[in-house]
């Protein structure tokens, strides 16, 4: 299904792709064109959260769509949360608490920690005002490393992106403005992508 990934994934393409400017409706409703305030976006929350988990050995990556430039995307910042210590989870738990935010667990992905501030009662301007995606994951989490190991292979092979970004807009157009069944084709379409991306990562690997 995804030939052409075997061509894009290691050939080295120096010609950027252009932004698209899609117009059509459908699309405006669920994909974003990208834009420059995403990052800032996501440096904002990085600081809210290095403050209030000071002295805690973590690192704070920038994920998902809204991390590769040229990329079509939900306007919803996907962030992931690292941490060394094993025994650290507990107090990241309890500093994020502290700022509004409540732990609904592992939502299927095993060591993948989801935080959400859905009914928060603790206020604040950055991180209410920002729509985004919580992740806490340790830093040996297998799918944390796939998380960085598929935006850096978009952020630094354009056809790839554009293969990846022309899936999105197939699946936008098939769920008609329907968010959740955009969501739900997007988990099974772009888990065959990632799949195939994986695997020819991995054959790659084993012939290099």
């Amino acid at each position: 299904q995804y030939l052409s990934l075997r061509r894009s994934a290691y050939s080295p393409i120096e010609k950027s792709i252009e932004e698209p400017k899609h117009r059509d409706k459908t699309l405006i409703m669920l994909l974003s064109n990208y834009k420059p305030r995403w990052a800032s976006d996501f440096n904002e929350i990085k600081t809210q959260l290095i403050v209030v988990n000071q002295g805690l050995d973590i690192s704070i990556e920038h994920v998902g769509s809204t991390s590769i430039t040229h990329l079509m995307a939900k306007p919803i910042i996907d962030i992931d949360l690292i941490y060394s210590n094993q025994n650290d989870f507990e107090k990241i738990r309890e500093n994020l608490a502290c700022v509004g935010y409540s732990h609904v667990g592992d939502q299927g992905i095993s060591g993948r920690e989801v935080f959400k501030r859905k009914g928060a009662i603790t206020k604040n301007n950055t991180l209410d005002s920002i729509r985004h995606h919580l992740y806490v994951c340790h830093e040996s989490n297998p799918e944390f490393k796939r998380h960085l190991l598929f935006r850096d292979a978009l952020r630094s092979n354009p056809q790839l992106r554009e293969e990846y970004q022309q899936l999105k807009l197939k699946l936008a157009v098939k769920a008609n403005q329907d968010k959740k069944l955009y969501a739900d084709l997007k988990e099974k379409e772009a888990i065959n992508f990632f799949e195939s991306f994986f695997q020819i990562e991995k054959t790659n690997h084993e012939y290099s």
